[in-house]
C-alpha cells in the first residue's frame, strides 16, 4: 500500500480520461473513476500522464483534472505528470500540482528534441526546486532520451528523484539499478514486464489495464511482488494479452476500448489519435472479453 513517505508506492494508475462526444472533458465521470479506482484495490491515480492525453489539453482543463482527482481520492494519492517542452512550464505544472495538495510528481525527460545528459541534469534539478518528490519517467521510445541506469543514480544522489518508472522494455536495469541506487524506487512502467519487473523487487506499478481491470490486477501485482508466484503467473499469462497493448502506439485506445467492454466508459479519443483498425478492435475485444469472461473483472 502507498505510505505518506513514499506515495508512489504500490498500484498508481495512469487514468485514462473520459470524453464526452464533442471532445469536452467529462470531469464528473473522471472523479467518479478515480474514486471507483481507489475503491477496488488501487492505491492511487496518475493524471495527466500519455495515457491521460495531456499533450491535446488546454492548461485549464490539465489543471482541473489534476484538482478532480485530488478531490475524488485526497492528494497523498494523487502523483499528476508534469511534463512539458521546457523545464519552466514543467515546474510550474509541479507547483500547480502541490498547490492542488498533491505529494509527488512524474516527470518525463525533456522531450522537444534529443537532450543530452547535462540537459536533462538540469531539468530534473528545475523541476525538484517545486518541492515535491519527483518520480522520473524513463521512456526512450517516445522521448528519445534514455535515463539509463547510471544517469538515475546522478539523479538520485543529488536528490532530484525519488523513484523511477521504468518503460524502456529492458528488465535487466532493475538489478543495475538496485546496484546503483539501492534506495531508488523502481516502479514497473510497462503493463507486459510487470511480473519480471515485480520480482526484480519493483515498490509500484503505474499501470494501465487497471483502468479496465482493477481487481485482478491489483490481485497479480500483490502476488508477484510477494513472490507468490503460483498465484501471479497463471494470471499474468491470463491478462498479457491485454497488458502487453500498454507497450504499443495504440495503447490508449485498445485500454479505452477494454473499459468500454468492461462496463465503465472509455469512449473516445482527441485527434491526432484515430480510431484502432479493425483487426485491432477484433483482438481488443476478443481478449477483454475472455478475460471477462474467466472473471477477472
Amino acid at each position: 500500500m502507498t505510505t505518506d513517505l513514499r506515495p508512489w508506492r504500490g498500484v498508481l494508475v495512469a487514468t485514462a480520461l473520459p470524453l464526452n462526444d464533442d471532445l469536452s472533458v467529462n470531469y464528473d465521470k473522471y472523479a467518479e473513476h478515480c474514486a471507483w479506482l481507489v475503491e477496488n484495490g488501487c492505491d492511487g491515480v496518475v493524471p495527466n500522464g500519455s495515457l491521460g492525453e495531456y499533450q491535446v489539453l488546454t492548461p485549464e482543463e490539465r489543471a482541473k483534472v489534476v484538482e478532480t482527482a485530488v478531490a475524488a481520492v485526497g492528494g497523498a494519492r494523487v502523483m499528476p505528470g508534469v511534463a512539458a517542452y521546457g523545464s519552466a512550464e514543467s515546474r510550474r505544472w509541479a507547483e500547480q500540482a502541490r498547490e492542488a495538495g498533491c505529494a509527488s510528481v512524474m516527470l518525463l525527460p525533456p522531450n522537444a528534441y534529443r537532450a543530452d545528459e547535462r540537459a536533462v541534469l538540469a531539468h530534473y534539478a528545475e523541476v525538484a526546486k517545486a518541492g515535491l518528490p519527483v518520480v522520473a519517467y524513463n521512456n526512450p521510445i517516445d522521448t528519445k532520451v534514455d535515463l539509463v541506469p547510471e544517469l538515475l543514480a546522478t539523479l538520485h544522489g543529488e536528490g532530484w528523484i525519488q523513484g523511477v518508472k521504468e518503460f524502456s522494455g529492458d528488465v535487466r536495469r532493475a538489478y543495475r539499478i538496485a546496484e546503483l541506487a539501492p534506495e531508488l524506487d523502481l516502479l514497473v512502467g510497462a503493463d507486459d514486464v510487470l511480473l519480471e519487473l515485480a520480482v526484480a523487487g519493483a515498490k509500484g506499478w503505474v499501470a494501465g489495464y487497471p483502468n479496465a481491470l482493477p481487481k485482478s490486477s491489483v490481485e497479480l501485482y500483490r502476488a508477484a511482488t510477494r513472490g507468490d508466484l503460483d498465484t501471479a503467473l497463471p494470471l499474468y499469462r491470463q491478462l498479457h494479452p491485454l497488458l502487453r497493448w500498454d507497450s504499443r502506439v495504440e495503447f490508449v485506445q485498445a485500454i479505452k476500448l477494454s473499459m468500454d467492454i468492461a462496463g465503465r466508459h472509455g469512449g473516445t479519443c482527441r485527434p491526432p489519435r484515430v480510431p484502432l483498425l479493425p483487426e485491432q478492435e477484433a483482438a481488443v475485444r476478443a481478449a477483454t472479453k475472455k478475460a471477462l469472461a474467466a472473471g477477472l473483472a
